[in-house]
């Protein structure tokens, strides 16, 4: 974040341990810039909260990381993406549970073709706005979000 000069981290979760916030305050500078919210990524209330740190600025990345059903993860994509500026990523995390076959997956409510990865096929299909980006997945060694970088080819 200090190399892009970007402003805030929005850290959102339905639990965030109490004394997490002093660990992560222990790394001073790039630790005051932590925004927190305590709630569902989905909720209007937590969004709302997202949208009033980020103001008028639509020059946000989003990282989604949360509860992996497709349903889940394509309510945030749709959310999400309204915050999300032209030439901004949205990186939707763990679509590799596509690849994951289902008896080595560890018990979830999610898992191939539940998933991260059918939601982002299921947004790109209806969203023009985001294209899938390959060439930076295929700059690195490994990704357990493949398919995942969305970046924004025009403003909303």
């Amino acid at each position: 974040m200090e190399i892009l000069d970007g402003e805030k981290v929005i850290g959102i979760d339905v639990y965030i341990p109490n004394d997490l916030k002093e660990r992560i305050g222990s790394y001073n500078k790039l630790s005051k810039r932590i925004e927190w919210i305590k709630g569902s990524s989905i909720e209007p209330n937590t969004f709302n909260k997202v949208k009033s740190i980020v103001g008028d600025s639509r020059d946000v990345m989003v990282i989604l990381d949360s509860y992996h059903t497709h349903e889940h993860a394509y309510n945030e994509l749709k959310l999400y993406e309204q915050i999300v500026g032209k030439g901004y990523y949205i990186i939707c995390g763990d679509t590799i549970v596509e690849h994951i076959p289902k008896q080595q997956h560890r018990p979830r409510p999610w898992g191939p073709g539940n998933n991260p990865k059918t939601a982002v096929e299921a947004f790109l299909k209806e969203n023009r706005r985001f294209k899938l980006d390959k060439t930076l997945q295929n700059k690195l060694l490994f990704t357990c979000n493949p398919g995942g970088y969305l970046y924004a080819i025009e403003d909303k």
